[in-house]
């Protein structure tokens, strides 16, 4: 990843309502929520709700599909995991032995169950 695109998605992350959003997406695994739902959730009105998606989309963390009357939005597992690597590429750098590190786990979606 890029330092470019990491300052993207840190900047997107760095307000609180876009990183409850993104959360939420990530809890909800691979089907995410709609975009009613997450109104819901957060207690956000519409446009505001609308501009913090846009923000996330742009930096690639967030993805949407329209299902009918539905956008149905998703967390960028990719993007996200990417982010993390970056973040933690230089973590175990002088250390003598592999073993004392621990890197971040990747993330994989899970299924909802219906």
């Amino acid at each position: 990843m890029e330092s470019i695109i990491a300052l993207a998605c840190l900047d997107a992350l760095a307000q609180e309502h876009r990183l409850n959003l993104f959360r939420l997406l990530v809890q909800a695994g691979d089907a995410g929520l709609s975009v009613g739902e997450l109104g819901q959730a957060t207690g956000l009105p519409g446009a505001t709700l609308t501009n913090h998606l846009h923000i996330l989309r742009r930096a690639g963390l967030v993805s949407d599909e329209r299902r009918g009357r539905v956008i149905q939005c998703t967390a960028n597992y990719t993007q996200m995991n990417e982010l993390l690597g970056y973040l933690t590429e230089n973590c175990c750098a002088g250390l003598s032995s592999s073993a004392d590190c621990q890197p971040a786990a990747v993330c994989k979606p899970r299924r909802r169950t219906s």
